[in-house]
């Protein structure tokens, strides 16, 4: 059974994936809007030379084995990501180290806070990005917007809520869906809820974007496999304003070919070129 929202999805520019659908129509339910703003997203600390060393060195010697180009339809994790922001992949970040690749590449296990590119359970032909809210093991719960992890309450300076009410399944989860969701996340309210809380179970992850009312994610499809994860974005390479249908034609898009031509300068943001992504810490 799948969700009657459109999957929230990333993309693939590379010869490998063309993903349908988009996230422009999803609507979230509608109320009187209240509240105020969320707050900016504030970045972390992170070695900035070892960041880009290793950037480079996957520019220059890289191959699809090794990085990958993708480019952002959707708003799922604005305003982290932006609609037409292209990323490089690197696709050996979450790679199992050898005997003798473990001393020379930067391995990583999967954490909290990742951002990660990963095939879309549901349809493994799709792929995703989202942020991992939750490790194997972890308990989960969301209570009016506020995640809570592990007992504790989370500050999410990455995520944003545009809207200002309150849904019963989305805002405080688990609950019992008021809206169709894939048979993976009714396996996951039946069978990996305990006393309230999501478990997360071994070998999978819990992710959601960071536009949190608007991303169809692990909520409404369940949790990521650790074999669908493909790697991680390193950076934004330019990025363009497009809208989500001009980003989601699998076929040659004149119109959007000429667009680029015509609007190269004004409609790219440059500000955005060469953005190194980072994840953030979330929870212990």
């Amino acid at each position: 059974m799948k969700s009657g929202r459109d999957p929230v999805q990333l993309q693939a520019v590379s010869d490998q994936e063309i993903v349908a659908g988009s996230e422009a129509e999803f609507t979230p339910p509608a109320a009187p809007p209240e509240g105020t703003p969320a707050a900016e997203p504030l970045e972390v600390p992170r070695n900035a030379v070892a960041e880009w060393t290793i950037t480079i060195l996957l520019l220059l010697f890289g191959t699809t084995a090794l990085v990958q180009a993708f480019v952002i339809p959707t708003g799922s994790m604005e305003d982290t990501l932006l609609i037409g922001d292209h990323l490089l992949v690197d696709k050996l970040s979450y790679a199992p180290a050898g005997p003798v690749s473990k001393y020379l590449l930067p391995y990583t296990p999967v954490k909290r806070g990742d951002i990660i590119v990963f095939r879309y359970p549901v349809d493994i032909k799709q792929t995703f990005v989202k942020r991992v809210i939750g490790v194997p093991g972890d308990h989960i719960r969301i209570v009016n917007k506020q995640l809570w992890l592990n007992g504790k309450p989370i500050q999410e300076p990455y995520k944003y809520h545009k809207t200002f009410y309150l849904d019963s399944y989305r805002d405080n989860f688990p609950s019992d869906p008021n809206t169709s969701v894939d048979e993976r996340a009714i396996d996951m309210l039946r069978k990996h809820v305990v006393k309230g809380e999501v478990v997360v179970p071994p070998d999978n992850y819990f992710a959601m974007g960071d536009n949190r009312d608007g991303s169809l994610d692990s909520r409404y499809w369940g949790f990521v496999p650790r074999a669908n994860i493909i790697g991680k974005p390193l950076l934004v390479y330019w990025s363009f304003d497009s809208p989500t249908e001009d980003l989601v034609n699998s076929g040659v898009d004149f119109p959007h070919l000429w667009d680029i031509v015509r609007n190269f300068v004004p409609k790219t943001r440059w500000k955005r070129t060469f953005m190194i992504i980072r994840g953030y810490p979330t929870g212990s």
